[in-house]
């Protein structure tokens, strides 16, 4: 995976920019991880979060089906995020046989905008009152950030994901969902079929790992099964197209670094931070791998996309560099993420959901992309719809 840095301001082919370096911000400062609640390596089992009967269900089926989106936090204007919510419900309540979701995996900001205990139940308890599954996932920059010093960064989010024992927190208000038990807020889901690993990006704009979190990549890299896909889930995206973020050169070249160390690649990325949708392809080595942004599950303002050198709205596909090319986007939608992955594939399903001024429940639903990775061979099928 070779790597090409941009400095601030300088763009690819097209003129569209998809990474950059960050400039330090210092109301973005690197904030210190809360310790760990369970044991290194941070490792936990589906089956310690889900029924009996799901995990029977998924090995029947011999498929594995999740959600996975981030930047869900309903502040100012909650209609989107209950949105969201209602059709991934109704993604539930109608699975075909076989293809039941376990569980919703987030991408982080689930709390805006710093990551306060007192806003849980509005924007994360109570728009998921209904939601059947459990919910897992890494923070934010906006759940470890901080207004008040006093509390620890990711103290809330800690309270509510990585419980020692599952309980019903103070946060949780009238829903029964109890606080999970995740073992850091770095670590890996052992699943049938798929390990996700998830990294902590933390506050800096264009993320920062500390020197243990980057040994721990390291190792999880090089000791995940290889008779499963190897999923890594980001909350700061490595790729992107937007005009506000853009992607991270920082994180790009530590993933480089993992991958030169440990001579393995993940199967997939997956991102949230920009508000919106992005999938990109890097072929890299005789390899195909997806690079998702899946960031906008919720939070009110979307980001839009950058326009061409010419000033039109992007065509896709659009090769950007000569191994990366932007397959499929949206930035005037909310939506969710679908994922299914079996032995040898991961099927990814992106949906589409009204706007708020729009009939909530009769207003348009749309799957506006879908791909098949057979992640033994490494190699993608796309569906444009």
């Amino acid at each position: 995976m070779s790597i090409t840095s941009f400095s601030n301001g300088t763009t690819g082919g097209h003129g569209v920019r998809i990474r950059r370096i960050h400039a330090p911000h210092t109301n973005q400062p690197f904030r210190p991880l809360p310790p760990p609640t369970g044991a290194a390596p941070y490792h936990l089992s589906l089956d310690r979060i889900v029924s009996a009967d799901m995990m029977a269900a998924i090995q029947q089926a011999k498929r594995m089906v999740f959600h996975i989106i981030g930047d869900t936090g309903g502040v100012k204007a909650p209609q989107a995020q209950q949105i969201v919510a209602m059709h991934m419900e109704n993604d539930v309540q109608n699975a075909a046989s076989g293809g039941y979701p376990a569980f919703f995996y987030h991408l982080g900001d689930v709390v805006y905008y710093y990551g306060e205990a007192a806003n849980y139940y509005s924007q994360f308890y109570e728009p998921y009152i209904q939601y059947p599954l459990p919910i897992v996932g890494i923070p934010g920059n906006h759940d470890g950030d901080l207004l008040n010093t006093s509390v620890p960064s990711l103290a809330a989010f800690v309270e509510n994901f990585c419980a020692k024992e599952a309980h019903i927190t103070p946060e949780a208000g009238d829903s029964t969902r109890e606080a999970e038990i995740q073992p850091n807020v770095y670590w890996t889901l052992e699943a049938p079929f798929v390990t996700i690993v998830g990294i902590y990006t933390n506050v800096p704009e264009g993320g920062e790992l500390d020197a243990d979190q980057i040994a721990w990549l390291e190792g999880e890299f090089a000791c995940a099964p290889q008779d499963r896909a190897l999923l890594l889930a980001m909350h700061h995206p490595i790729y992107s197209a937007d005009k506000l973020h853009s992607g991270s050169a920082h994180m790009e070249q530590m993933l480089e670094q993992v991958v030169q160390k440990t001579q393995r690649y993940p199967d997939a990325v997956f991102a949230g931070h920009v508000h919106n949708y992005q999938r990109f392809t890097r072929a890299i080595n005789g390899r195909q791998i997806p690079y998702i942004v899946t960031g906008a599950g919720g939070y009110w303002h979307l980001h839009a996309m950058q326009k061409s050198a010419g000033g039109s709205v992007l065509q896709v596909p659009l090769k950007i560099e000569p191994d990366i090319t932007l397959e499929s986007y949206c930035d005037d939608r909310h939506g969710f993420m679908r994922l299914e992955v079996t032995d040898h594939v991961l099927t990814g399903t992106y949906t589409t959901v009204p706007r708020p001024q729009e009939s909530w429940s009769a207003g348009p639903v749309r799957v506006l992309d879908s791909f098949t990775l057979d992640w033994r061979e490494h190699r993608l099928q796309s569906w444009w719809l």
